[in-house]
């Protein structure tokens, strides 16, 4: 168990190249190592998954105006 936690790495490593890493205690086993390759993420689950939690009545266009307007004006009074 001791050597495992100092050589954690190299035996994820040799897991990743498809051998069979066995971690014992004592002599008897305690957990073996397996890649298992990450579950496939639909492309739709990833794009849009927020859409029910962002408000979509923002008029973004009217805030870059009000922005603008603003920006405008500060600089007139300015001058």
């Amino acid at each position: 168990m001791h050597d495992s936690k100092s050589q954690l790495s190299k035996l994820l490593d040799a897991a990743e190249r498809g051998e069979d890493v066995f971690i014992t205690r004592r002599g008897s086993g305690v957990t073996r190592f397996r890649i298992s390759p990450a579950p496939a993420i639909a492309r739709s689950a990833l794009f849009g998954m927020l859409a029910s939690e962002v408000p979509s009545d923002i008029d973004f266009d009217a805030a870059d105006r009000a922005l603008s307007e603003s920006l405008q004006a500060s600089l007139e009074r300015d001058l």
